[in-house]
């Protein structure tokens, strides 16, 4: 990459954050002070910190690599903001509460931040729990029906049955059946993430190679051996595949379940806002959820990543 191509790149982003901030003042006439005085700062405060950062990538050769990477996409999201505040804040073209200026809802992540954080706690405790119960239930499920011939004859048909009806369906029975709100969301995440990684166990389990354990058996290896060092091993791909898609069904069961019966978590702060057309608080706890959420998952790429280290360079995620 050429000298000036490198320097368009690193410019991206303080150019977004002054157009941003440009057109933040030009149309922040109707926001209420609170809310101009936060966003300038916020949008300040990624300019100076974009202008500090491109003077100093020389020396830091680190920080130069993830401005090349991250300053477009960054820059593209400031432009958003941008566009999004002149539509709102500038021409009105979109319907209020419904949709806010953007510095309405950062003044809402800031004014709601100690709920926020404490609703995002009791989410976070609920899905760990549900999502942790789902992933050893289906994989001590998965390996006995994937392995085992009798399992399997008894266990498919259940997974037929049950496995496709959505998790969310269950609410109205598991709101009768446990005594706790909290226990009945638990067990719906579990029953989400459940189906997705049984499945994916044992088609990972049935379709490990013949050689594999021809070889296994004619070294000596016992039924555990060829189960847990031959076996699970090898269907490993396929297991995070159902981890994967068990992680997507939790959230969504999360979300339904905290509008539902449990008094706390983002979906119930989400439902709240909501009811109170709130809309700023609304657009908040989507923007925490998507952060939170998103953690999650980069936090599993990186497990998968490191537990297949063997597989880099044979297959492309």
């Amino acid at each position: 990459m050429s000298a000036a191509s490198k320097l368009k790149i690193l410019a991206a982003l303080p150019v977004a954050a002054s157009l941003a901030l440009a057109v933040h003042l030009r149309v922040s006439g109707g926001e209420s002070a609170a809310e101009t005085h936060s966003y300038s700062l916020f949008l300040g405060g990624i300019l100076g910190a974009s202008l500090a950062a491109a003077a100093a990538h020389r020396a830091w050769r680190a920080l130069g690599s993830w401005m090349r990477e991250m300053c477009p996409i960054l820059a593209a999201a400031l432009l958003l903001l941008a566009i999004w505040e002149a539509v709102t804040s500038g021409f009105r073209w979109l319907p209020m509460p419904y949709f806010p200026s953007p510095a309405g809802v950062l003044q809402s992540l800031l004014d709601d931040r100690v709920l926020l954080l404490d609703s995002a706690w009791h989410s976070l405790a609920l899905l760990l729990g549900g999502y942790a119960l789902g992933v050893v239930t289906g994989l001590v499920t998965g390996v006995c029906i994937g392995w085992f011939a009798l399992a399997r004859y008894w266990g498919m048909p259940i997974l037929k049955v049950v496995g496709p009806i959505p998790a969310t369906a269950w609410i109205p029975l598991a709101m009768v059946v446990s005594p706790s709100a909290v226990f009945s969301a638990v067990g719906l995440i579990a029953l989400a993430v459940w189906f997705p990684v049984t499945m994916l166990t044992v088609s990972g389990i049935s379709n490990t190679r013949a050689s594999f354990l021809d070889v296994a058996r004619t070294l000596g290896a016992g039924r555990a051996y060829l189960i847990f060092r031959v076996a699970i091993p090898a269907a490993m791909p396929s297991v995070f595949i159902g981890l994967f898609m068990g992680l997507s069904a939790s959230f969504l069961t999360l979300v339904v379940a905290e509008t539902v019966g449990v008094k706390s978590g983002l979906g119930w702060y989400l439902s709240w806002a909501q009811g109170w057309a709130e809309y700023g608080k609304v657009y908040a706890a989507l923007i925490i959820m998507a952060a939170f959420f998103s953690t999650i998952m980069t936090l599993l790429f990186k497990l998968r990543d490191r537990v297949l280290v063997w597989q880099k360079g044979t297959i492309k995620w």
